[in-house]
């Protein structure tokens, strides 16, 4: 059998860039014959204060644990066919660790997202503490997408800057994809109860959900509606029926099936348009039509009208919420439409032999 080990930022299944990417694929490898063992930087203690502020004790422990982890990596990089790596090796100093698994590994796979290749950082650099600051340094990721034997891309753009810095020139855009036989719509389409809007991500998104502050509290003077936040943060926002939960993976499916409306905010720049629209992906599986900043992938996942509907103000942002509140037979126009697209273009289904291709095209490189 052969063996592959996954060098990655994040416990396994609580990231969504890891859990709804790669993660959902190792049975998939399994089944292709390969022994797959998972190396995350941050285990669970140092996942649950890294993005809050304070807690410099824990964290710093975390970090002290992390890099004895990847020490201890370093001593079986050669036992491996295959190193699958996400993000960075380690977050912090220079390329060092880097290049001494590149040295080592046979087999090279690097997967990144977000443009890591730009300055600008989706308009919250000024929000965002000196660890997160660090954790999206792009001095890693440029070493990597140049000495990978394969390199994973999150959009079209981002795959096209990344080819003429690989060495092979061998770079493949994957998008984030849903277990759509999991991801199954329950939404009535009724305005029986207020309208739920919904937004899903962690806290170091918030950020982008706070870009809709003030189109909310607009919106709640005019037309009834509930927003759910879910996430693992708390949250506030005054003039707003509000409703914050808890993500976990036990209650995914049901917390995203409670919702009648996806958002999607993104600041209009360079840094996202290495952002895959996985947010978007997940509620066009629930069969929800999503409301998107029309800006990088989502204009690639979104037709406006026919699946969905795409903003750039805080204006449109409004009319289209207001709209889709109002109107239960235009939200099940476009999440039917959003649904079917979903399963044929971004379910496990879809997405799962561009992965193996990957494997395969990385282990020939490894072997000449």
């Amino acid at each position: 059998m052969k063996r592959m080990l996954v060098l990655c930022p994040y416990p396994e299944g609580v990231a969504a860039g890891q859990r709804l990417k790669y993660e959902q694929y190792f049975d998939d490898w399994r089944r292709q014959g390969w022994q797959i063992d998972v190396s995350n930087y941050m285990d669970r203690a140092m996942w649950n204060v890294v993005w809050a502020k304070g807690n410099v004790p824990a964290k710093v422990l975390g970090v002290l644990r992390g890099t004895w982890r990847r020490f201890r990596d370093l001593w079986r990089i050669r036992r491996y066919d295959l190193i699958y790596v996400f993000k960075w090796v380690t977050p912090f100093g220079t390329t060092g660790f880097e290049r001494l698994v590149r040295a080592q590994a046979k087999s090279l796979i690097f997967d990144v997202e977000d443009n890591v290749l730009s300055d600008v950082q989706g308009g919250v650099a000024d929000h965002i503490g000196p660890l997160v600051k660090l954790l999206k340094s792009g001095r890693k990721a440029r070493y990597l997408i140049g000495s990978a034997d394969h390199v994973v891309t999150s959009s079209p753009f981002l795959n096209d800057l990344c080819i003429p810095l690989n060495r092979h020139g061998a770079c493949t855009y994957i998008s984030s994809s849903v277990d759509t036989d999991r991801f199954q719509p329950a939404t009535p389409y009724s305005n029986d109860k207020p309208v739920v809007i919904g937004w899903t991500g962690t806290f170091s998104s918030r950020v982008y959900l706070d870009l809709l502050r003030g189109v909310f509290q607009r919106l709640a003077r005019r037309v009834p509606f509930k927003l759910r936040v879910i996430g693992n943060f708390d949250y506030d926002l005054p003039g707003v029926d509000l409703e914050v939960v808890r993500w976990s993976a036990e209650q995914e499916v049901a917390q995203l099936q409670a919702l009648d409306i996806g958002v999607y905010p993104l600041p209009i720049d360079d840094w996202v348009l290495g952002k895959s629209g996985l947010k978007a992906i997940q509620y066009m599986a629930f069969a929800l039509p999503c409301v998107a900043t029309e800006v990088g992938t989502t204009p690639m996942l979104i037709r406006d009208g026919e699946n969905g509907l795409l903003v750039r103000t805080e204006a449109e942002w409004e009319q289209a919420l207001e709209s889709l509140i109002r109107d239960p037979a235009l939200r099940r126009r476009l999440g039917q439409a959003a649904r079917r697209d979903a399963v044929a273009r971004y379910s496990t289904h879809a997405i799962a032999a561009e992965y193996r291709k990957v494997i395969e095209s990385a282990e020939l490189k490894g072997r000449t």
